[in-house]
């Protein structure tokens, strides 16, 4: 499956967040959308997800508009994990991951034995077997991340959308999450997409970076070449040093000081 914009426009009433946007997302590859707070990135994800109807142009899956398709079939090509997703109180995790089956159910409802073999297979995927039974509340922090995940899974989509998976997750948690999502595109072939706020995060586990300011896509690429004191200063406002993750060899900043954003050279977007 492939994902794209083309000529994308968003916003909400009057106020236009992405505009004239065309972007090609690498198919089973891991992308991050990085950027500062209110510069599009998850009304681009909704977007994607088709969540949000653009006001112009299109979100294209595999060249046909993804508005115009039954929101079932989308559902079978792409699953969604929203920032801070609720589930009704005392849901057990396997209650949670057999919502995953949802495009699959008939008017009739039913479960088949492939509905079940998805389920146990997303469960088992994200490590979450053992605490099928546990209802989500009892969970820690992670463990409730992964259960979302396994969900996401149970839809058997090769697309896997993510806004801010790690947000108010501790370090070791985040970790967990984030080396899940490397395992099950290095393993499944999913193709990621998920909105980072830790750029360091997003060079490392990510193949392909999309810097956005001011609902324009300011830089894409490889880390190494998204990630350098020009798009620290005019995209983020920071002054930062450079290293190499010595694990990865990828790009890591160290900020120490604010800097005055200058007008942004946006970078020529792919038709």
């Amino acid at each position: 499956m492939n994902l794209q914009t083309q000529q994308l426009t968003l916003g909400y009433d009057e106020r236009r967040v992405i505009e004239g946007l065309n972007l090609s997302l690498p198919r089973g590859k891991i992308t991050a959308l990085i950027g500062p707070n209110g510069c599009g990135k998850s009304t681009l994800l909704r977007a994607l997800a088709r969540l949000l109807k653009p006001q112009e142009g299109a979100v294209l899956l595999d060249g046909k508009a993804i508005h115009t398709l039954p929101t079932k079939a989308v559902a079978r090509q792409l699953a969604l994990l929203p920032q801070m997703p609720q589930a009704p109180e005392g849901l057990s995790v396997e209650e949670l991951v057999w919502f995953g089956r949802y495009p699959y159910q008939s008017a009739f409802g039913g479960r088949s034995e492939h509905d079940q073999r998805a389920v146990e297979w997303a469960l088992d995927q994200t490590g979450m077997r053992v605490f099928a039974k546990r209802s989500l509340e009892t969970l820690s922090g992670g463990q409730r991340q992964r259960a979302w995940i396994a969900m996401a899974l149970a839809q058997e989509t090769s697309i896997l959308l993510l806004d801010e998976p790690t947000t108010y997750l501790d370090l070791s948690h985040q970790l967990e999450v984030l080396q899940l999502l490397q395992r099950l595109n290095r393993g499944e072939g999913k193709t990621i997409v998920m909105v980072l706020h830790d750029l360091n995060q997003a060079a490392r586990y990510a193949h392909h970076l999309v810097a956005v300011s001011g609902g324009r896509v300011v830089a894409e690429g490889p880390p190494e070449a998204v990630l350098n004191e020009r798009i620290l200063r005019e995209v983020f406002g920071l002054k930062a040093h450079f290293l190499r993750d010595p694990e990865t060899g990828t790009p890591h900043c160290i900020p120490y000081a604010l800097a005055r954003r200058e007008p942004l050279e946006l970078v020529e977007e792919k038709p």
